[in-house]
């Protein structure tokens, strides 16, 4: 299609020539926080942009977003120019919002969306059950970082899968390998933002503010300040930002499917520029076989200057900047050793200048671009006798040149008849045609043509309208909507709801004589490769159930997959979905653990129907009113942790490099299996937290109280069967560590109704809070 004359679009250059693979192509993909965004990213050469709707179902609400008018412009603008758009859904789902939720896709599945973006689980079974056509996209916020997790997402439905930022080259070049195995495509973050924490692993800005990272409206608390700490830093949470700018030949050998730029709170300009600089510096390669050696421009928009560490697998205190803000200008004024006020001065000016005039270029760019509906000018024509004909002319902004403006006819089956009563009259014409399709808007009418006191069937009309509909989509045939199905609600497994504990030290093996409770078993996230050491332990042990962490990369999923293999446990709970694909596979019964972030009644159906899973932990981010219409599934149980360490963060970074400071200059090997250290600190408002590194763990931060939520016992004894106790040391920082047996004791006695055991246990947890099942998501 010819393009107005004022816009060009940078050249898309496939990468497949240069890949191993002869079919193999890389998609450049783009952020869109706003509609100019999207135009910036459309004429900078994106293959394609993912951006969000207003409201409550994406994870950058600090994005200004779109409305559903505007995404259907956007969707036609785009495919115009040959640009994909995917929809960001990518945050955890209420049960009271599944009536919403439905709304949405039912206007969704008629649009031309190329994908949708999500986290939470239960989408996955609505797409299978009632929007098949939908393309699901697996977010970030599922962490992904193991091949057992490819396998669990390709079986309940996804299409490709954003690999975690925190993954190396060869680490995202062996998931890329068995990802495409799955028929999975994969992304992986080149560029933008770094969170200090795993992307779904983060509960900081939840806990602190109530502002849950897992509902998009993350407060970033990884970039406040802090009292200096020991090792002199007042941000030491705050990272650089990711740029995979000159590792473009390690990702193309990787044979990674799209190169994705984080950005959707950035501004046009943001997203133009550097948009702009990945695709001229892809087209280069392709050409040449070589790099720009120039970063200039990425440097010329917001950035807190730049690391590749992650990709490098380099874990050094490099990666961190004392300072959150824009470093640009003081990049500048570094490279061009600018010392003098004089210099400084004339480095400045001369930064912003050449900002302003990336700034002007765009708008330049941009200026004759439009998302604005198509107008629809609909003639009527007949006389007696002769069929009802619609001729209607489509102005079209997106493709304004007269040549490509259509025409459709349509006419009815039936003849023209006299009217005895009232013909059609050009209210009801109107009223029956005026909202035909989303993306269009009805122009004018015109009657002139058609004769007076004439009728046909209104059934015709309605025929006539939905033609029309099914031609202005593209001849697809409008989906019907569907009615948001009613749950039904399966009894408990447990008709008394039970206690269970979680232990992770040989020396709470104690405890196993003062209890009948369920004991599980923390398993590290890191292992000695073939050390016999948990094998042992729980095949000395069979009481014990395993329960395994969140995040298992590399070696350490392998190597727990061998605990289950050796092991073979009757029942495990897992929180990673790697684990609970093997799980499934070894035919183990398995329980889902709370950091699978369940929180309404269709995720608890995709863990059931795809996999088997026996029963889920409900969220402890969610509230009683979130809570109490989630449904089980059949024989299915449900449990809810009522005493445990609040965590707020884990990372593969070390937060001691920056608190306390360490002699290691990185992160070697040994230190995930050796180290164990604990700090606290302070921010700038007083409130403190704890940093705590268990051996074989990574480093996590926890609150300084420890959740305690008795409410819950009372609130839904009937509704879970069992409440969860965690009596790990984890996470305890400086506070005294409690008897154990005391604990389990009051706790008893509590789900027995017993009010002064309530009343003990607040006397023994000093410093405790139940304030997320108050303020809830």
């Amino acid at each position: 299609m010819a393009l107005a004359t004022s816009t060009k679009i940078e050249t898309v250059f496939p990468l497949r020539k240069l890949s191993s693979n002869p079919t193999h192509n890389i998609e450049l993909l783009a952020p869109g926080g706003d509609v100019e965004a999207i135009k910036g990213a459309i004429v900078a050469g994106a293959n394609a942009v993912y951006c969000g709707l207003e409201g409550a179902f994406n994870a950058r609400n600090r994005a200004t977003n779109l409305s559903f008018d505007e995404l259907t412009g956007v969707l036609r603008l785009a495919h115009h120019y040959h640009c994909e758009v995917f929809l960001t859904i990518n945050v955890v789902i209420l049960e009271p919002e599944i009536p919403a939720l439905f709304k949405l896709l039912n206007q969704l599945v008629n649009t031309r969306i190329d994908g949708i973006i999500v986290q939470d689980l239960g989408l996955f079974n609505l797409v299978k059950h009632y929007f098949p056509s939908f393309d699901l996209h697996a977010s970030t916020q599922l962490t992904t970082v193991n091949e057992g997790q490819l396998a669990f997402l390709a079986k309940i439905g996804a299409s490709r899968v954003n690999l975690s930022r925190e993954l190396n080259i060869n680490e995202i070049k062996t998931l890329t390998a068995v990802a495409h195995q799955h028929k999975l495509l994969t992304e992986v973050f080149v560029h933008g933002a770094l969170c200090i924490a795993f992307s779904g692993q983060c509960y900081s800005s939840s806990v602190s503010v109530g502002n849950s990272g897992n509902r998009g409206r993350c407060s970033q608390a990884c970039r406040d300040e802090y009292e200096t700490t020991a090792a002199g830093n007042n941000f030491p949470l705050n990272l650089k930002d990711n740029s995979a700018y000159f590792d473009l030949p390690a990702l193309v050998d990787a044979e990674v499917d799209s190169l994705k730029i984080e950005g959707r709170i950035k501004d046009a300009h943001y997203v133009y520029t550097v948009v702009d600089s990945w695709r001229k510096q892809i087209n280069h390669f392709v050409e040449t076989g070589q790099l720009f050696d120039n970063d200039k421009n990425l440097r010329r928009v917001f950035n807190r200057d730049f690391t590749n560490s992650f990709l490098n697998a380099n874990l050094s205190k490099d990666m961190f900047i004392d300072n959150p803000r824009d470093h640009g200008v003081r990049h500048a004024i570094k490279e061009q050793n600018a010392v003098t006020t004089e210099q400084i001065e004339t480095t400045t000016r001369e930064f912003y200048a050449d900002k302003d005039a990336l700034g002007a270029a765009l708008r330049q760019q941009i200026k004759d671009l439009s998302i604005d509906k198509r107008q629809l000018h609909i003639h009527f024509l007949g006389q007696l006798g002769e069929p009802l004909t619609l001729r209607i002319m489509i102005d079209d902004p997106v493709d304004n040149h007269s040549s490509n403006n259509k025409t459709i006819t349509i006419q009815s089956e039936s003849l023209l008849k006299s009217a005895e009563k009232k013909g059609l009259v050009q209210a009801v014409l109107e009223k029956r045609f005026k909202n035909v399709y989303a993306d269009c808007s009805v122009a004018s009418f015109d009657y002139s043509k058609l004769g007076k006191h004439l009728v046909i069937p209104f059934s015709e009309l309605t025929t006539i309208k939905n033609k029309l509909s099914y031609l202005l989509n593209d001849a697809i045939e409008i989906i019907a909507p569907v009615d948001v199905p009613k749950l039904p609600q399966y009894p408990k497994i447990n008709s008394q709801a039970t206690l269970s504990l979680l232990i992770s030290d040989e020396k709470d093996l104690y405890l196993c004589d003062v209890t009948k409770a369920d004991i599980y078993f923390k398993l590290p996230e890191s292992f000695k490769i073939d050390s016999p050491k948990y094998i042992d332990l729980l095949n000395s042990n069979p009481h014990l159930i395993p329960w395994f962490p969140a995040v298992l990369i590399g070696k350490d999923y392998h190597e727990a997959v061998k605990i289950l293999q050796q092991v073979k446990p009757t029942r495990i709970v897992t929180n990673n979905t790697g684990i609970a694909y093997k799980a499934f596979e070894m035919g183990i019964e398995w329980i889902a653990g709370p950091f699978l972030n369940t929180t309404n009644s269709y995720a608890l159906r995709t863990l059931k129907e795809n996999l088997n899973c026996a029963g889920a932990f409900i969220s402890n981010e969610i509230n009683q009113q979130q809570i109490k219409n989630i449904r089980r599934p059949e024989n299915f149980k449900l449990l809810y942790s009522i005493y445990h360490p609040i965590l707020m963060m884990t990372s593969r970074q070390c937060f001691f490099q920056q608190t306390v400071g360490c002699k290691k200059p990185t992160i070697e090997d040994g230190c995930m299996l050796k180290c164990k250290k604990s700090t606290t600190i302070t921010n700038v408002k007083g409130v403190s937290f704890a940093i705590d590194k268990q051996r074989g763990g990574y480093p996590s931060i926890y609150n300084d109280e420890q959740c305690l939520n008795l409410n819950a016992v009372h609130d839904f004894s009937d509704l879970f069967d069992e409440f969860f106790i965690n009596l790990t040391d984890i996470g305890a920082g400086s506070k005294a560590e409690l008897d154990k047996i005391q604990l389990i004791k009051h706790f008893e006695k509590v789900l027995k109704g017993d009010e002064e055991a309530e009343f003990l246990l607040h006397e023994m947890v000093v410093k405790s809070t139940n304030q997320q099942y108050v303020q809830g998501l």
